[in-house]
Parts: C-alpha cells; sequence; structure tokens
C-alpha cells in the first residue's frame, strides 16, 4: 500500500479526515523539540500544527535523544503522520507540524546547529522525568555518567542538559536571542527545575554563561494533559482503511488535551490562545490538581487494578468497587491537600477523570500505567500523604495504593519477570528478601531513599498504615474480593 507522504496527501479527500489547511512548503522551523514521542506528536505537535494555520514559523524539528525509530517510521513519510481522536464520534487528522527529525547520537553537530538557528523562538521537551539527571535533592546529579560525559564534551552531548547549555552558548556568541525554553514533562515545577539544572551544569564550565543565561532566559512552567494509548496493529489498520494510505506510526488519544503555560515568554511565540493553550500565572495549581487528582487516581487503578487480573483502564472501571475507591480517594484524600487555580471546578473535574477513564474507546493497558512507579509516585501520591500528615489528616486510604504497588513489584519478582523502572535491579533484590511479614517488608521497601523521603521513612504513623494497607492487600487477587478489601 502507498505510503502517507506529501505526493499521497494531495489525493486525499477531504471530509472524514482533517487535513493541514496550510501551505508546508512554506513552513519554517521556529521549535525544536527533545523527545518525539507519541504524547508529543498527539499533543503539542498538533497545538502547533493548528497555530501553522495562522502563522508559519512554528514548524518542528525533533530530536531523538536515543532511539531513531520515530526517525525511521516517518522519513518516508515526509514527516506526515495521522492522529485518531478516541471517542463516541473518533476523527482522523494528519499533522503537518513537523520539519524533520534527527538522531541526537547520530547528529550532534545538526542538533546544536538547529538550537542555534536564528528562526528557533521555542524548545520544548518531552522526555520523561529520568531525563532530567536531577538528584533526590532536586538540583542536577553531578554523579550521573552522561551529566560527566557533557562536561568533558561540549561538542556532543548526550543529554538534555548538556544540549541546552551549549545551544545557548552558541546563541549568545552569535549574539542571537535566546528561546524561550518550555518542559512539558509531567514534573512539579518542570520549568524551574530545568532552569535550576541549567544553571548548576553551566556555572561548572562558564560564570559568564551562567549569568548570561540566568537573566535571558525563560523557562516558563507549564501542565499538559491528554491519555495517550501505545500504537497498536488495529490502530495502523484503522487509519489505513480510513485514509486509503499506510502510515507507519500513527497516534491515537482521547478527544480531552490540555495544554497549561506558565504567563513568562518572551516574544515571539505563537498565539496560544488561539489554539485553545491556557495561559496563567497559576500553572502550579493547575499541576498539582492534575498530578494529585489524575495522575494519583491512574496509579492507584494501575496497582490495584493488575493485582486482580484486570488488563485496561476502561475495564477496571467497570468495577464498582475501584470506582467508589477513586472517587472518595480523590474528593477525601486528595482534593484537602489542594489549593485549586480560579475558575477550576473541583468536582467537575473529579468527575471528567472518571469519565475520561472509563471511555470504553481507549485501549489503555494498566501494564503501562504501573511502568516506573519509584519516579511517579513521589509526585502522584507521597506528596499528598506528607501534605496530609503533617495537617493531621488521614492517610490509610492513601497508603493503599503505595502497598499495591509494593505487591505490584513482589508478585513480578515471584514470576520472575522484571520491572520495567529505572530501579528495576534494586525493586528486585528487594522483593526476593520480602517475607510476607507486613512491617518487615515494608521496611525494605522504605530503604528506597530516592523514593521516600527522610520524614516518611522516618514517621511510625505512616510506616503503621502502610504495614496495615500491605497486610490488607496481601492475598488480594480477584475482582470479587475488591470490596472487602478496598471498601470505604
Amino acid at each position: 500500500m502507498t505510503l502517507l507522504n506529501n505526493q499521497s496527501l494531495a489525493g486525499l479527500r477531504e471530509g472524514a479526515t482533517r487535513l493541514p489547511d496550510y501551505d508546508r512548503s512554506q513552513v519554517r522551523t521556529g521549535v525544536v523539540h527533545f523527545g518525539p514521542g507519541a504524547f508529543h506528536r498527539a499533543h503539542q505537535a498538533a497545538y502547533l500544527d493548528a497555530a501553522l494555520s495562522r502563522d508559519p514559523r512554528w514548524g518542528i524539528c525533533e530530536v531523538a535523544l536515543h532511539s531513531a525509530g520515530v526517525r525511521d517510521a516517518l522519513s518516508p513519510q515526509d514527516w506526515l503522520y495521522s492522529l485518531q481522536i478516541l471517542d463516541a464520534q473518533a476523527s482522523l487528522r494528519v499533522i503537518g507540524s513537523i520539519t524533520e527529525i534527527l538522531v541526537a547520537p547520530e547528529s550532534p553537530t545538526a542538533v546544536l546547529d538547529r538550537l542555534a538557528l536564528p528562526s528557533v523562538h521555542l524548545v520544548t521537551i518531552t522526555i520523561t522525568e529520568k531525563g532530567y539527571c536531577l538528584s533526590s535533592s532536586g538540583g542536577l546529579d553531578f554523579a550521573h555518567a552522561d551529566i560527566q560525559h557533557d562536561l568533558q564534551h561540549r561538542a556532543t552531548p548526550r543529554t538534555i542538559i548538556g544540549y541546552l547549555a551549549e545551544g545557548l552558548r552558541r546563541r549568545r556568541d552569535a549574539g542571537l536571542a535566546p528561546p524561550n525554553i518550555l518542559s512539558c514533562d509531567n514534573l512539579a515545577d518542570n520549568g524551574k527545575r530545568l532552569r535550576r539544572a541549567v544553571l548548576e551544569f553551566t556555572q561548572r564550565l562558564d560564570a559568564g554563561l551562567s549569568r548570561w543565561i540566568e537573566t535571558n532566559v525563560r523557562f516558563p512552567c507549564s501542565m499538559v494533559d491528554s491519555i495517550t494509548p501505545a500504537t497498536d496493529d488495529a490502530l495502523r489498520t484503522r487509519v489505513a482503511d480510513q485514509l486509503g494510505v499506510a502510515d507507519q506510526w500513527p497516534i491515537q488519544r482521547e478527544l480531552f488535551s490540555q495544554w497549561v503555560i506558565e504567563d513568562a515568554m518572551n516574544d515571539p511565540k505563537p498565539d496560544w490562545a488561539a489554539i485553545g493553550v491556557t495561559v496563567t500565572n497559576d500553572v502550579a495549581g493547575y499541576e498539582r490538581a492534575k498530578l494529585r487528582l489524575l495522575n494519583g487516581a491512574h496509579s492507584s487503578l494501575g496497582y490495584l487494578g493488575s493485582l486482580v487480573g484486570y488488563e485496561t483502564v476502561s475495564q477496571a472501571m467497570t468495577d464498582p468497587a475501584l470506582v467508589k475507591f477513586l472517587k472518595t480517594l480523590m474528593s477525601q484524600d486528595i482534593a484537602p491537600s489542594l489549593t485549586l487555580p480560579r475558575g477550576l471546578d473541583l468536582q467537575q473535574y473529579i468527575d471528567s477523570i472518571m469519565q475520561r477513564f472509563a471511555n470504553p474507546f481507549i485501549r489503555y493497558l494498566l501494564s503501562q500505567l504501573a511502568w516506573d512507579g519509584s519516579q511517579k509516585l513521589p509526585f502522584r501520591i507521597l506528596g499528598t500523604i506528607g501534605d496530609n500528615l503533617a495537617a493531621g489528616r488521614p492517610i490509610e486510604r492513601l497508603c493503599i495504593p503505595v502497598a499495591a504497588w509494593f505487591h505490584f513489584i513482589r508478585r513480578k519478582a515471584l514470576r520472575g519477570e522484571r520491572a520495567t523502572d529505572p530501579l528495576a535491579t534494586r525493586l528486585l533484590d528487594i522483593a526476593t528478601a520480602c517475607t510476607g511479614e507486613p512491617a518487615h517488608d515494608v521496611r525494605l521497601f522504605l530503604s528506597l531513599d530516592t523514593v521516600f523521603s527522610a520524614d516518611l521513612r522516618s514517621n511510625p504513623n505512616f510506616q503503621a498504615a502502610l504495614a496495615r494497607a500491605y497486610e490488607r492487600l496481601a492475598t488480594l487477587d480477584r475482582p470479587q474480593e475488591l470490596a472487602a478489601v478496598i471498601g470505604n
């Protein structure tokens, strides 16, 4: 079958499929994006595709820090791909905002050249939390091997920090204005954390550059949200049937999409309001609500649903006990820890989360939600537990998803499987040493000092509540047992 590309695009008919409504030959590269994964292509690239209808300056040079897979799939397609929206009324859209894809290890010089292009005014990033090479204290991890490499080899970086530092140096030396640098990862205060890491890195190399960055470069915080299931062959087939041409790497997501950006960017910038982006001085309020309510509930569902054998999010959401647990967790245990931004209605937000989770048109695997628990739980659950302890609020229900993670890891070890997690080796060692005795096993997991803060690890109330939750979940393995085990 013919591939989707510029030539075949001209023969596609408008109608059920929305096609780019701008001349791709006139698009200029104004954005460098690190991390061209599924979420970015379903989210930021789609927003910027809409911006190109009004302004051709916002084409995207994509940079893959590791894998060449996306480049190899989309190069024969002239960087075009399709986005399917999964809802009762499914829709399909061809995205044309990508101008090229570079694989950084193959072409570090080309990546640095793009960062120094006068036309580039925005750098965006989706590389997941672990890609920032941060220490447990929130600063840059100078013991990280790739950071050590970048300090010694400025022209061939391996990390986002190394690329930004060298790219900004070249712009300064060329007399160019710096771009806005926008982290779009699920990392609390993502812009502030990225700024701190870049400043700490450059302070080791060039104090003058560090001062220039501190004075001139904007690192606005942001929050992004849209459920994006992985691409599968079923999606490829549906897309080919509708388009009449093959797309090697289509993307799918839910209808709901949200992008919130701090009102702290230099001009020029896209007309954010015109393409549905919220610009605010309270990104933290949106971010915390999303991380704690939506992402916290997602992780809870991932571990509890997996323990009883559910496969997908929508399947797990047919279980009344899980639905009741999540609603109660969000409204009674998580919501009191939040200061909501103006205009965000709590009950409507919780209701929308539940509706999104229950969407039967999205096949979102619980196993995917369970990845990288050691990186996600501190932001999604443990911060809420710490706040509730400090305020004297209950933590019993909040400890259930944490204990479910422990059992999830332990059961994987018993089956001889390795967890998808940056701490997989250490987690396997801990799980192998577990005996089933709650206090003993909980102490082993609490030794993860990069996951659990010193305050939590030493808090007897947290230890006891976690041990009780661990004991309650010990034999849970069937949906019929959920109501009795996690009932309120």
